[in-house]
């Protein structure tokens, strides 16, 4: 019987980690030999960065000499097919140590005399944007070598993703990265979650709420970008936990040139005090709005849902009510109307007690609705209560829960067969009874007559026509019985039409045997 104080064992421990260096020299081997070791986890590692399928071997703190001194990589990471091989040199900074300009630069020009691929470089460091790597490079050294970044939140969703949402075929190696998870997780690693807000937060509040804040001012694009980071964060994270897909929009012309997307939100903060975004979440039905209103101190998080196109307003609202059981009272519903350029708004409860406060005038049709909570905001700049970051992704996370998760899209139902057995043009009250002159015409040429009721019996039963069914010449149906689907209803309007049919001719055939 195990003692309460012993330790368990671990592949990957965690004790003995003193210092920086050794909580990073102890990261790169782990994550490195895990990628050799779990093919499904190394492939989402590798693949992005170019590399061809196949067993990937990993190195660490491998010397080259480039010119007249050595440099050390903390990690080499090598795959082939065929003739193809692909290199990749890692530099790997754990805790709060940030990548140095000088150190990838070096790492690059080792890479191109090398006829190595591409530099990864891992830190807590999350990239504003996708394709942007949170260092500048002199461009000129990309011209033979490419250069890619990970977070360590972005490899821990990876692993997660794998090993909980997607599955490991072989038990050892899903063991083996449940071992890395378990270590990442720990906060002896090194590989922390986005944390600050950095040095630039705190004044460039207190210069929104005082209305000093002018595009010029230092610090304003380093709260841009780690607000970017944040949002990045909180997509990764969020999709940890759901195992889907979930990532910030950005419009074509942002994800070309991530310096857009960057000054617009710079400009807004400047003219507004906001900071917006967007996070698309596989199978919801719109993206989930964030605003950080500074000047306010509030966080809304909000998303905009087309209405049925069909039935009555209050009908409309109802149908929306029935998703959102589990909402908070004081979540505010706005409804949209054909030729209204407002809305009409009220909280859900006040919604609830009365569905038509959201109608304006019953006549405009509802377009579309908008669900929106606001919380109080943060202003912090580490993690905590009380702080900007977790109260961006409290209300991310509570709003996705409680709403988004719980709404769907609205869906016509299927068109419907008239029920009362008639056909359509019936249904509609349209005469189908040929006139009383053309039953006296002879009209045989040409013209394909119909059996009438009886003897449709009697040709179905016929032995000729029974002995052309494959399962006749099987010596029956290969299926059981009680498996068959017989569609009564179906046969009874089939019949009903060629009863209606073969009493239109029936007429015309009795008076040409007349």
């Amino acid at each position: 019987m195990a003692e309460d104080h012993w330790q368990p064992a671990r592949l990957i421990p965690t004790s003995g980690i003193s210092g920086q260096d050794e909580a990073e020299r102890r990261a790169t081997s782990a994550l490195l030999s895990v990628i050799g070791a779990v093919r499904e986890f190394g492939a989402v590692i590798v693949r992005p960065l170019g590399a061809p399928a196949g067993h990937i071997d990993s190195y660490i703190e491998v010397p080259f000499k480039l010119g007249d001194r050595e440099v050390i990589p903390d990690g080499i990471l090598q795959t082939a097919r065929g003739s193809r091989a692909w290199t990749a040199v890692i530099e790997v900074k754990t805790g709060s140590a940030e990548l140095r300009h000088d150190q990838i630069e070096s790492y690059l020009d080792l890479a191109r005399e090398q006829g190595f691929d591409v530099v990864l470089t891992i830190s807590n460091q999350i990239a504003p944007a996708p394709g942007v790597h949170p260092v500048t490079v002199d461009k000129r050294k990309l011209r033979k070598v490419a250069l890619a970044h990970l977070s360590w939140a972005e490899i821990l969703t990876f692993a997660v993703t794998q090993r909980v949402h997607r599955g490991v075929s072989d038990p050892d190696q899903a063991w083996i990265l449940g071992e890395l998870i378990r270590y990442l997780e720990h906060p002896k690693s090194g590989a922390l979650d986005f944390a600050d807000m950095g040095t630039a937060w705190v004044p460039t509040r207190e210069a929104v709420l005082a209305g000093t804040l002018r595009a010029g001012d230092q610090g304003l694009a380093q709260v841009v970008s780690r607000w970017e980071q944040l949002l990045r964060f909180a997509a990764l994270r969020l999709g940890r936990e759901l195992g889907a897909q979930v990532h910030v929009v950005l419009s074509r012309k942002e994800s070309a040139d991530p310096s857009l997307l960057l000054a617009a939100q710079a400009q807004s903060l400047v003219t507004n005090g906001t900071l917006t975004g967007e996070l698309r979440i596989s199978d919801t039905v719109a993206p989930l709005g964030v605003t950080a209103d500074l000047r306010a101190g509030r966080v809304t998080v909000s998303v905009d849902i087309d209405a049925p196109r069909e039935g009555r307003p209050a009908t409309r609202v109802n149908w929306l009510l029935r998703q959102l059981s589990e909402a908070p009272d004081n979540v505010r519903i706005d409804a949209f109307a054909n030729g209204s350029r407002g809305s009409t708004s009220e909280l859900l409860h006040a919604v609830r007690a009365n569905p038509k406060v959201l109608i304006e005038d019953p006549t405009h049709e509802l377009r579309m609705f908008r669900i929106s909570a606001m919380s109080p905001m943060g202003t912090k700049r580490l993690t905590g209560r009380g702080s900007f970051i977790d109260s961006v992704l409290a209300t991310i996370d509570g709003f996705y829960a409680q709403v988004l998760q719980q709404v769907r899209s609205w869906t016509p139902h299927a068109p419907q067969l008239p029920k009362s057995g008639k056909t359509a043009a019936e249904e509609a009250g349209l005469d189908l009874a040929p006139p009383p002159g053309d039953l006296l015409e002879d009209t045989t040429d040409g013209m394909t007559t119909f059996p009438t009721a009886g003897e449709a019996d009697d040709v179905a039963t016929e032995p000729s026509l029974l002995a052309a069914s494959p399962e006749a010449d099987q010596g029956g149906s290969p299926l059981d019985g009680a498996a068959l689907v017989t569609w009564d209803d179906a046969h009874e309007r089939l019949d009903y039409e060629r009863t209606r049919m073969s009493v239109a001719s029936a007429p015309t055939s009795r008076h040409l045997a007349g």
